[in-house]
């Protein structure tokens, strides 16, 4: 009888341990590693962006590293405005954040920036992509 308890009691352990491990709500959370606004909660705002106070901020955390202050990694300064309106003229702005086919993704070798930043961003060059 003690040679069939203990593995029941082995398989019992290690369903109890499997079933609570996994502490997220549904699969979409488990694939979720960019909360919408980049810090935690699901609420992303993307009206009235402006540059100074919105995109700069995520372009200087996100980019300034290789392509600013001195650094221009592949031709590409993003440490000032026009450099930032240049990248968003020709397009290559949100292709590399989105990390879309046929463009590099970036930031190289980082993650990729939240969907909440790219929203925010996106919705900037929709609106004109200004410096304000």
């Amino acid at each position: 009888m003690k040679k069939l308890l203990f593995p029941l009691f082995a398989i019992a352990i290690a369903c109890t341990t499997t079933i609570v491990s996994c502490s997220k709500d549904n699969e979409q959370d488990l694939g979720n590693n960019n909360p919408p606004d980049g810090g935690g909660n699901n609420n992303c705002d993307t009206a009235n962006m402006k540059y100074a106070a919105n995109i700069q901020p995520i372009i200087s955390a996100s980019c300034y590293g290789c392509h600013a202050n001195g650094n221009v990694s592949g031709g590409v300064s993003l440490g000032t405005y026009a450099g930032v309106k240049a990248q968003v003229d020709n397009g290559n702005l949100l292709h590399v954040i989105n990390h879309d086919p046929g463009y590099p993704a970036m930031p190289q070798g980082g993650s990729k920036l939240s969907d909440c930043n790219i929203n925010k961003i996106r919705s900037w060059i929709n609106h004109g992509a200004l410096n304000n």
